[in-house]
């Protein structure tokens, strides 16, 4: 999913549209990052199961399906006994979970910042103040 999209624009319009989580085989690693760095998860599960939860859609759209991104599962009710996990890496589970883009990142080590700025050698360029 996404090998043909580079550009930031592809997972804007899936998040525009409502999505919050993609499920598919495979995907383009630049498709991943750019959709982690938006808060849209990617999952990738094997073909059988995507198959099988395409499957489950066809035979009853309003079929319930459960992203645990904190468990790393994805589960459907009891009758399809769909329970898999899934691999993503910590780094991104984390700023997932947390809400946190790369300024919130940043910002998360924003007294070190202000404190390194205080005493910053004079030799070094300064920023003017706000």
């Amino acid at each position: 999913f996404g090998c043909g999209s580079s550009r930031e624009h592809a997972p804007w319009a899936l998040e525009d549209a409502g999505f919050r989580v993609i499920l598919a085989p495979s995907f383009a690693d630049i498709f991943r990052s750019n959709c982690g760095k938006i808060g849209l998860l990617c999952v990738a599960l094997d073909e059988k199961t995507i198959r099988r939860i395409f499957e489950m859609i066809e035979a009853d759209p309003s079929v319930v399906i459960t992203v645990d991104l904190e468990e790393q599962r994805v589960h459907a009710p009891a009758i399809w006994e769909l329970d898999e996990p899934f691999e993503i890496d910590q780094h991104t589970k984390h700023c997932l979970i947390n809400g946190l883009d790369h300024i919130g990142l940043t910002l998360q080590h924003e007294a070190d910042i202000t404190a390194f700025e205080a005493h910053r050698p004079v030799f070094m360029p300064t920023v003017p103040a706000r």
